[in-house]
């Protein structure tokens, strides 16, 4: 797959949201079993959020929300099914990591779904504390300095 075929940038129309929360419906409602008032949690507003387009076609976000001048945290990591295997959420992740160094911001967290640990310690996080239950899944934080 050539690199101009995937495009990520951050969310500036409604057009785009509304395809960034059709991502999060398919895949954390649809797929996962995630309730809607959990997935949704009022903080949308408050956050940049990135959108992956491969070939013209909407398949990836994530958001960042920056919980003070210190810390970002990277959340909704989510790639289409048809979509996966192609290192889009890798290239997502680096673009949200870039985004928040450019902020000036020294440290960024996540709290990883243990399945997908592997894609953050490629990242350089390293875990933090233990494995914890949300919305039914395993995740554990993982946290990695910028500066």
């Amino acid at each position: 797959m050539g690199s101009q075929d995937l495009i990520i940038k951050i969310v500036e129309s409604p057009d785009e949201f509304a395809a960034i929360k059709a991502i999060r419906i398919a895949v954390f409602q649809e797929e996962q079993g995630v309730e809607a008032a959990l997935e949704f949690d009022g903080k949308d507003e408050i956050c940049d959020h990135l959108i992956a387009y491969l070939n013209q076609e909407a398949v990836g976000t994530t958001r960042i929300r920056y919980l003070d001048h210190k810390i970002a945290k990277i959340e909704r990591l989510a790639v289409l099914s048809k979509a996966r295997g192609k290192g889009i959420g890798k290239q997502l992740m680096e673009k949200a990591i870039e985004i928040i160094a450019h902020q000036h911001i020294p440290e960024v967290i996540v709290h990883a779904q243990k399945y997908i640990k592997g894609l953050y310690d490629n990242l350089g996080f390293l875990p933090e504390g233990e494995i914890f239950i949300e919305a039914d899944i395993a995740h554990i934080k993982m946290k990695k300095k910028l500066l």
